[in-house]
């Protein structure tokens, strides 16, 4: 129902227009107000039968519910027979054309249930098809990333078919560096090396080139054994300086342990070169082994040190960093070589060499002199191994003169050997005295063990004299007293077995043997040692006049008082008369033996013409002769 606005009918003609504006919005607002109610309405009747969002969806039904609130009473009495009239005619219709198109329902029917059918399987395999979506999807990313990778290879692979010359160069290294050290190309071997070290370094992490550097280490160590085991070989200056500035180059070793491998690979070659002298003959041993040190230890010597300094460095080292003295490195070595050929010189020495001492002396010394030049002169050291051979010779030929004298003195008849010579009858020869000569006592033939035991003295006197240090004055001394002595022993010994049987032509031979022994061998032997051991050169070493010489005991002189003291009760009683040239109280007999005269000629000895200015003028004079004949000539 629409509202009525009611407007007075006194307002102006302007208020009328104002009017008729406002009652057409009037009338609008009327309506919409109108819609509302009727919506409102609707809503409020139909609210169980009909809910409010179906016919709000609906439009038809919204229209129909309008025209029902809008229709009259008569109208409202007859809709429900007109709805069911319709009703009834619409089933009609349904049946009629359900009968008439029956097939077409059936076929529409079947259709729609093979349309489910179809809907189920296509469900089925769509949840299938859902199933396997998250494995599809994985294999999709799998195979993106594996396209990626074959797409990022083929790049490689086409950079590197691009590249193929270079990096064949640096696949081919590890076997060009290996050619190269094989063939002693070492120039080249050092570069090929610094590159591989400068490839490490920026490529590290790559295995191929780790691979390479491996390799390239590989034949760096094969080169470092070859230069060393060059060193151990019969190497020249100039190759030395080589191959230590390639073993510089590699910087493998230290300073100091460069020389260290230096040394010990020359005296490996050293070593070599001594092991390969034969060692059946000790003075063919020795003598070789002093003509390969002296050439090849001096080579050496001078290898390194035209190779390596041994100057103070000129930046001191940093404050905590250990510092190796370096040149005494090289000075122990030479001292450690020096030490083994003493050694060797020690046992070929004591093994024996025969009279050729002064010749092996003259060899050392001359190797000693040699090393002077560099700093290493080791004469002093050659004394005394000298000294001990010389006295241990003489030691042994003395002890031998003794046993022979034994010997002798066990088959020795008193009334034989004047009655052969028949020197109580003939006299005296007195052969010619050339000049430099000792003449032994010719007195001597008439007592054979005392002639063989002078010429065994002799000969160990001569092979003395070819190495006769002064030093060896006390010991010469000393051991040629122990062997009168023990002469002087068996004189006792015999005199003890045979007194009881002798005659008294036997016992005053047996008293001119003591005579002789006492007062014709010992002076001659004291001669002897004066002439080894000068006394002017044995004060001028000990730094006392020569006239002080007596008050340092018996130095190169046999005291004849300690040697006579035993057979004192045997000889006659002598005056003492005091010798000028002998210096020492001599027993002169009160009167001479009748049977066997002794010429004066016979007690005198042939003094030699040397002077007192030392042992070189000494060695310049005739060896001593040996000129005593044995029994058996």
């Amino acid at each position: 129902m629409a509202a009525m606005v009611t407007i007075p009918s006194s307002t102006p003609a302007s208020a009328m227009a104002s009017a008729s504006s406002i009652s057409a919005s009037a009338t609008a607002t009327a309506a919409a107000l109108g819609e509302v109610e009727d919506e409102g309405l609707l809503a409020s009747l139909f609210r169980d039968r009909f809910p409010e969002a179906q016919w709000r969806e609906r439009p038809d039904v919204g229209r129909y519910l309008r025209e029902l609130s809008g229709s009259g009473l008569e109208r409202l009495r007859r809709e429900p027979e007109r709805l069911a009239e319709e009703r009834a005619q619409l089933l009609q219709q349904t049946r009629d054309l359900a009968f008439a198109n029956y097939k077409t329902f059936i076929r529409g029917a079947e259709c729609t249930e093979r349309i489910h059918r179809l809907f189920g399987d296509v469900e089925a395999s769509l949840g299938r098809l859902l199933d396997r979506l998250p494995s599809f999807q994985q294999s999709c990313r799998n195979f993106v990333k594996e396209a990626e990778e074959i797409s990022s290879n083929r790049r490689m692979n086409t950079l590197t078919l691009n590249r193929h010359t270079e990096i064949l160069e640096i696949l081919e290294i590890p076997q060009l560096m290996d050619t190269c050290v094989r063939n002693s190309y070492y120039e080249e071997a050092l570069e090929l090396a610094a590159y591989v070290r400068r490839l490490e370094r920026k490529y590290s992490s790559i295995p191929v080139i780790q691979g390479i550097v491996n390799e390239v280490r590989q034949s760096m160590q094969l080169m470092l054994s070859q230069l060393i085991q060059q060193l151990r070989t019969n190497i020249q200056l100039p190759a030395c300086l080589r191959v230590i500035g390639f073993l510089r180059r590699m910087d493998i070793f230290t300073e100091a342990e460069l020389r260290v491998k230096f040394l010990q690979a020359r005296d490996a070659w050293l070593r070599s070169i001594l092991t390969a002298i034969p060692n059946d003959d000790p003075y063919f041993h020795i003598t070789k082994t002093i003509e390969a040190c002296r050439v090849h230890l001096f080579d050496i010597i001078t290898q390194y040190r035209a190779i390596f300094s041994d100057e103070d460095p000129l930046l001191s080292p940093a404050k905590g960093e250990h510092t190796v003295n370096e040149s005494a490195i090289f000075h122990g070595w030479v001292l450690q070589k020096v030490s083994q050929f003493l050694q060797v010189l020690e046992t070929d020495l004591h093994r024996g060499i025969g009279g050729r001492l002064d010749s092996l002396l003259g060899q050392c010394m001359y190797f000693g002199l040699s090393f002077s030049r560099v700093g290493a002169d080791f004469r002093g050291q050659l004394a005394p191994v000298f000294q001990q051979v010389a006295i241990s010779t003489f030691q042994k030929a003395i002890q031998e003169a003794v046993e022979k004298f034994q010997d002798e003195m066990n088959s020795y008849t008193l009334i034989l050997a004047p009655a052969i010579l028949g020197s109580s009858n003939l006299p005296a020869a007195v052969p010619i005295t050339q000049p430099g000569t000792l003449q032994p006592p010719m007195v001597l033939l008439d007592f054979p063990p005392l002639a063989c035991f002078l010429n065994n003295i002799l000969v160990a006197f001569n092979d003395l004299r070819l190495c006769c240090p002064i030093a060896l004055a006390q010991d010469v001394t000393r051991v040629l007293e122990d062997a009168l002595a023990k002469v002087t022993k068996v004189v006792l010994a015999f005199h003890r077995a045979e007194e009881a049987a002798f005659t008294s032509g036997e016992q005053e031979l047996f008293i001119q043997f003591c005579t002789v022994f006492l007062e014709d061998l010992v002076p001659y032997l004291n001669r002897c040692l004066q002439v080894l051991f000068p006394p002017a050169q044995i004060a001028q070493t000990l730094g006392i006049p020569p006239t002080q010489l007596s008050k340092y005991g018996n130095l190169g002189h046999v005291n004849i008082s300690i040697v006579q003291e035993p057979l004192a009760f045997i000889l006659p009683k002598r005056e003492v008369v005091f010798c000028l040239d002998e210096k020492e109280p001599v027993l002169q007999p009160t009167a001479p033996a009748s049977e066997l005269p002794v010429e004066e000629s016979s007690l005198e000895p042939v003094i030699p013409a040397f002077s007192e200015e030392g042992q070189e003028q000494v060695e310049s004079v005739e060896p001593l002769e040996a000129n005593v004949p044995s029994a058996s000539t």
